[in-house]
This record gives structure tokens, C-alpha cells and sequence, in this order.
């Protein structure tokens, strides 16, 4: 079974900087895209960043400069590095994973449970 646990809401002074992180377990034959997604009050969920396997990178034009997403895979491990943040990034943020099946190599995403960063000005 695969999970994913994001790590590092909270409250942040606006123009400050933060770190989220997203921790894997279980097996997923191959990953091919960790991205993350947050959905804020009233809003419906959007893609923030992605990163693929090969390491191409692509962010919302509404962070794009500011946020760095990154990752590892030997730790199974991926960060969102935020900075510049402002009142409209207050959201959950989630962690999706996409890849094929241990078992079955079908494609699946997989989504986390989500962790709230509030921006405070």
C-alpha cells in the first residue's frame, strides 16, 4: 500500500519563506511526476509544481519565481520550498505522486491527506 504524508503546515508571516515536505512509503514501480496541488478557502484544488523523473520542473504562473519544488528519490522524499508567501497562497497544500503499480504497472496517482499553511499578514 502506498502512502503519502506531507509534512511542515503552518503559520507563516507574509513574505516570509517555508518548507513543506512529502514523504512516500510503500512501492511504486516507477515514478514517473511528484507534483503539488493545494486548494485554498472556496477554491477548487490547482496544480502548484511538478517535477518529472527526468527532472524537468513546471510551477503555476501564480508561483512561478518563487516556489522551488524538489526531490529524492533514494529518501522517497519530496519538498516544496515556498518564498515571497502572501495571503493568496494560504491553502492546503497537498502531495500527488504519479506512477505505475508495484503489482500491476497500471498508471495511478496517489494524493496525500493534505497540510495546511495559513499566511498571516
Amino acid at each position: 500500500q502506498v502512502t503519502l504524508k506531507e509534512y511542515g503546515g503552518g503559520l507563516v508571516q507574509a513574505g516570509g519563506s517555508h518548507r513543506l515536505s512529502c514523504v512516500v512509503s510503500g512501492s511504486i514501480f516507477s515514478v514517473s511526476a511528484v507534483n503539488w496541488y493545494r486548494q485554498g478557502p472556496g477554491n477548487q484544488r490547482e496544480f502548484v509544481a511538478g517535477i518529472t523523473s527526468g527532472g524537468s520542473r513546471s510551477y503555476a504562473d501564480s508561483v512561478k519565481g518563487r516556489f522551488t519544488i524538489s526531490r529524492d528519490s533514494v529518501q522517497n522524499t519530496a519538498w516544496l520550498q515556498m518564498a515571497g508567501l502572501n495571503a493568496e497562497d494560504t491553502a492546503v497544500y497537498y502531495c500527488n505522486v504519479r506512477g505505475q503499480n508495484y503489482y500491476t504497472y497500471e498508471e495511478e496517482q496517489y494524493w496525500g491527506q493534505g497540510t495546511q499553511v495559513t499566511v498571516s499578514s
